[in-house]
């Protein structure tokens, strides 16, 4: 029976303390990127122990992908659930009894919360398959860096398992516990990243005029590239410009170097945004760099599209929610927020939603004391199975 009038699925509440378990083995032991292999393995091993129809390893390099077929398949409906694996690269500092046994990598994004609730929406939906139609459950490698989404596609996972929709969930710090957020359109920016070289004169610090100081170009132009967003982007429209390294090529306190280079991060809403933000880098860095004789290259890579929302399945996900937490508790016309997901390249491929559920009052995503909470579990847990059961009812 389906999650009704905003209560959790009660077929779920038997295994909250199994998947918490599961939870907190995977924080205690993370991996990254494409390095996967225990929590990929520990994944294909609960997958088999629940009776999953086929589990399927190393799509995407080290992805697994699980079938779940329904009482029936008439409806030939197939289904995409999809959850990431890897952690990141920063020292841990929640003092948990279970924290990361592996020094500089953490489960800072709640990733092993993603992992679990999808492994326990899989129990369920094996023990009862409730459902007519294929439920193809993805856990997913390298969402942080390297694309891990990108690659299950482009080793024919949609075609693989026939997929025909596919829908994705992330936790959200300080969203309250029990909500959802979601909307049709861009809910996450596409993520660029660019670099700057600006080639001078270096020489003697007390003598600059017989220099072109990089330096001082460099200032110029991290502070000329913030006109993009407050002067020459339409302020309805989003666009973030952030400068987040600058390395010369001397480090000492009397020498003008000779060359600065900078790196940073573009992330926009809209092609048209994104294209038009692109082509104003060149143009600022080119010109201010002219403007005190020295010369700049400018190397701009696009890197994670926009996550774009369905209309018809984001409407479709934000009535899921409605009917685990009840429609007070879901906000269907979310904010985006300006970070990126590799989730994108699914959704570039296929119909579907990412939303959000609430994470409750914790640290950021990224921060050394961010940890996933584990009441969260049953509203995501039954917020897959709901969609599932609703988006194939029938038997």
């Amino acid at each position: 029976m389906l999650a009704q009038n905003g209560q959790v699925d009660a077929r779920v509440l038997p295994h909250i303390d199994e998947i918490t378990a599961w939870r907190r083995d995977l924080h205690q032991h993370p991996e990254l990127s494409y390095d996967v292999h225990r929590t990929a393995a520990f994944v294909a091993k609960q997958l088999r122990s629940f009776g999953v129809d086929d589990v399927v390893e190393g799509i995407g390099r080290t992805g697994v992908v699980g079938v779940i077929k329904g009482r029936s398949t008439d409806s030939g409906l197939c289904i995409g659930l999809r959850a990431d694996m890897d952690a990141l690269p920063i020292v841990e500092d929640t003092k948990l009894d279970y924290a990361s046994s592996e020094h500089g990598k953490m489960h800072a994004c709640g990733h092993d919360g993603h992992t679990a609730m999808l492994l326990g929406a899989a129990k369920v939906l094996c023990e009862t398959r409730a459902f007519n139609g294929t439920a193809v459950v993805i856990f997913q490698p390298a969402e942080e860096t390297g694309a891990g989404g990108r690659e299950m596609v482009e080793d024919g996972m949609m075609e693989q398992f026939n997929i025909q929709k596919v829908f994705g969930m992330h936790n959200l710090p300080n969203m309250p516990l029990g909500q959802f957020g979601v909307r049709a359109g861009p809910i996450m920016a596409a993520a660029d990243v660019v670099d700057i070289t600006i080639r001078g004169k270096g020489g003697h610090a007390a003598m600059p005029h017989l220099c072109i100081d990089p330096m001082l170009v460099a200032a110029n132009v991290i502070t000329a590239l913030q006109s993009i967003a407050s002067r020459q982007t339409d302020p309805m429209e989003s666009v973030v410009v952030s400068i987040t390294s600058v390395e010369a090529d001397s480090d000492t306190y009397n020498i003008i170097p000779q060359v600065i280079k900078l790196k940073g991060t573009v992330r926009t809403l809209s092609k048209a945004v994104q294209d038009a933000t692109e082509g104003k880098i060149e143009s600022l860095v080119k010109h201010t760099a002219e403007a005190y004789g020295a010369e700049a290259e400018v190397v701009y890579k696009r890197d994670y599209p926009a996550t774009v929302n369905a209309t018809e399945e984001a409407s479709f996900a934000a009535m899921s929610a409605m009917q685990v937490v009840g429609s007070e508790r879901v906000d269907d016309n979310f904010v985006p927020v300006m970070g990126a997901e590799d989730f994108s390249f699914m959704l570039n491929e296929r119909p579907g939603a990412f939303i959000f559920v609430g994470n409750g009052s914790s640290a950021a995503l990224h921060h050394p004391q961010y940890n996933f909470n584990d009441d969260a579990i049953q509203y995501g847990c039954s917020y897959w199975l709901t969609l599932i059961e609703s988006a194939m009812s029938g038997s």
